[in-house]
């Protein structure tokens, strides 16, 4: 049996917004590649096997995937959200491109519903004008990278969704974002965070730039940063479609 490799997008949270094809490729799947809590979030059943591995191994994780479907296993690579977006995907290609032993490969790419995607929905339509995604991780590129990128994403006027806000062994990194924030954009600008969406501890919070502290963030929060024109209507905030 010719091994493939799926890397499939578990999407937020909910097992409701795991899309058709991702539970199609898992039913069949003869191995599942993951962080731990991903993998755990994939039921046991005969012939299936289970890698769980720890945060920080993408490369490992991707070349072990690699290896196994090149021997005929059918490999499930799990991320949350959709593993295009600063996940697995990226992580398999640059380990294929590493390894070229393993170009000819049958590769999919699942796509699935991210937190900042999720989060969006779950405060009304604050994406729904220009906006961009930023990782405010600085694991894998140096904070100057992060700061010349939320500067220039402010001064274009986009809205802006953070991922990796804020996590215990670096909190300064989102009090500098808010202090960045503040010297780029007016103090009513305005902020969701949206933690834990789509699960039982969903959590959806607005405030303006001025009310915003660091502590309204974690690693389980997307930020989501209106630009100038976003508003309240009612409970919910959006960004109007045109730009005037």
């Amino acid at each position: 049996m010719t091994g493939t490799l799926t890397i499939a997008g578990l999407g937020p949270g909910s097992e409701a917004m795991v899309t058709p094809e991702v539970s199609q490729a898992l039913a069949e799947a003869t191995d599942v590649i993951g962080y731990i809590p991903y993998v755990a979030r994939v039921a046991e059943r005969p012939g299936l096997t289970l890698h769980p591995s720890d945060n920080r191994v993408e490369l490992d994780r991707a070349l072990l995937a690699l290896d196994l479907a090149a021997k005929g296993a059918q490999v499930v690579v799990v991320s949350s959200g959709d593993p295009g977006v600063f996940a697995m995907a990226s992580a398999v290609f640059e380990a294929l491109e590493a390894n070229p032993e393993y170009t000819d490969t049958d590769i999919r790419v699942l796509p699935g519903i991210t937190a900042m995607l999720a989060a969006a929905a779950a405060a009304g339509a604050p994406l729904g004008h220009d906006f961009c995604a930023i990782n405010l991780s600085d694991n894998l590129k140096p904070w100057e990278m992060i700061e010349n990128r939320l500067r220039m994403a402010a001064r274009g006027d986009f809205a802006m969704a953070f991922y990796n806000p804020r996590s215990k062994s670096r909190p300064e990194g989102f009090e500098k974002t808010l202090s960045i924030l503040r010297e780029e954009c007016e103090g009513t600008r305005l902020i969701t965070f949206a933690r834990a969406v789509s699960t039982p501890d969903q959590a959806i919070h607005t405030v303006t730039l001025s009310e915003a502290t660091p502590d309204m963030a974690d690693m389980r929060t997307v930020v989501i940063v209106g630009n100038s024109a976003t508003r309240r209507v009612g409970r919910y905030v959006y960004t109007p479609r045109s730009a005037s």
